[in-house]
């Protein structure tokens, strides 16, 4: 069984271009709340595992950092995770590096609420509604379509109430 974490990028100022636009302060907190979240839920053995990897965008980079630094890890880069790429590749890419590896995947909607759908419920209209800095972990034997387990949601909002 192996575990993926997919999240949303924090809250990201308007501009553009797009790929340019940065996190608002509101956003850092949110995504230094979610990483100070991650730094008590994981085991020491997934943290000291766990590959970041972030969309080459902006406001997924600094996102991923944010969340990285508590958890004492690098962000690698991957482009094919921006917010309208299609989700075959990214899933071909999960059937490669996922099975040996926990990962943190930081991206964009409409991608993660797309990506958490198809896993979990096989559909390929589906979505999961992913609020900014919202975190979804999922479990699977092997990553495709419909064949993971939503196991865990965590926005950043709930855990200040």
């Amino acid at each position: 069984m192996s575990i993926l974490y997919i999240m949303r990028h924090g809250e990201a100022a308007p501009g553009t271009p797009d790929s340019e636009r940065s996190l608002t302060e509101h956003g850092e907190q949110e995504a230094r709340a979610m990483g100070a979240w991650l730094s008590e839920v994981l085991t020491d053995d997934v943290r000291h595992a766990l590959r970041i990897v972030a969309s080459p965008y902006r406001r997924a980079q600094q996102t991923a950092r944010l969340v990285a630094a508590p958890l004492g890890l690098s962000v690698d880069t991957l482009p094919i995770i921006t917010p309208d790429e299609p989700l075959e590749p990214v899933i071909d890419w999960l059937q490669q590096q996922v099975p040996q590896t926990p990962c943190l995947l930081v991206s964009h909607m409409p991608l993660v609420g797309a990506l958490v759908g198809r896993l979990v419920e096989g559909d390929v209209r589906a979505s999961q509604p992913m609020p900014t800095a919202s975190v979804a972990a999922l479990e699977a034997e092997v990553w495709a379509a419909g064949c993971a387990t939503l196991r865990q949601w965590q926005s950043p909002r709930d855990l200040s109430s």
